[in-house]
């Protein structure tokens, strides 16, 4: 096991000589987790931490380990995506990693456009209980044959046609029969919209005042 060890430090020494003598080229120890970029990649936000570390003529006082990699104590975990970013533009983040851990490391390497796209997700990720809460509420509404036709097409926005029932004719007008419907309609609410007074359909029929179902 030492043997490993030691073979590993002195792999990781031979390519830290290696990188050093090329000047585009960038280790950081990130939390005891090397990662090898370009100052290009780090240079993609000029206002950052990164792109001011990886300067000939850096202001920043930062410690260097025995590979000659920038020490960097945060978690590296977090880092992937912030790295991941700079080189391709793109936010993408595992499902197992929270969009706050990477805000977190955004705001602190100062990455702008980094920070906006993590904050844009995060309240997309919070919106969307919203938009799966929304509920079906359902009505029956009561109407003769001579009226289904006006009661359809005067049906107030929002309220979908779902079923129509005959359920016979319950009166005679001189010798004809005239049948009688049970329409349902339904609506799709919000979690907002259920607790707020919405508009009832507005037709000619006889709304029943109860709903036969909710879900």
């Amino acid at each position: 096991m030492a043997d490993v060890d030691e073979r590993n430090s002195r792999e990781v020494k031979e390519n830290s000589t290696t990188v050093r003598g090329n000047k585009q080229w960038v280790r950081l120890n990130v939390g005891g987790t090397y990662f090898l970029t370009t100052k290009t990649t780090l240079s993609r936000d000029t206002n950052s931490f990164l792109f001011r570390l990886c300067q000939e003529d850096s202001d920043l006082i930062s410690d260097r380990d025995e590979t000659g990699a920038y020490l960097i104590d945060r978690d590296p975990t977090y880092f992937s995506p912030v790295l991941n970013y700079l080189r391709h533009g793109k936010l993408v983040i595992n499902k197992d990693l929270a969009e706050e851990g990477v805000l977190e490391e955004a705001e602190f390497y100062n990455i702008t456009e980094l920070i906006h796209l993590v904050k844009e997700r995060i309240c997309h990720r919070d919106a969307r209980p919203l938009r799966d809460s929304k509920k079906h509420v359902y009505r029956v509404l009561q109407c003769h044959e001579d009226e289904l036709t006006q009661m359809v097409s005067t049906m107030s926005d929002g309220w979908k046609f779902e079923q129509l029932i005959n359920i016979g004719s319950q009166y005679n007008y001189g010798n004809e029969d005239h049948a009688e419907f049970l329409c349902v309609v339904s609506r799709e609410y919000g979690t907002t919209a259920l607790n707020s007074k919405e508009t009832e359909p507005t037709d000619r029929a006889k709304v029943k005042k109860f709903n036969i179902q909710q879900h």
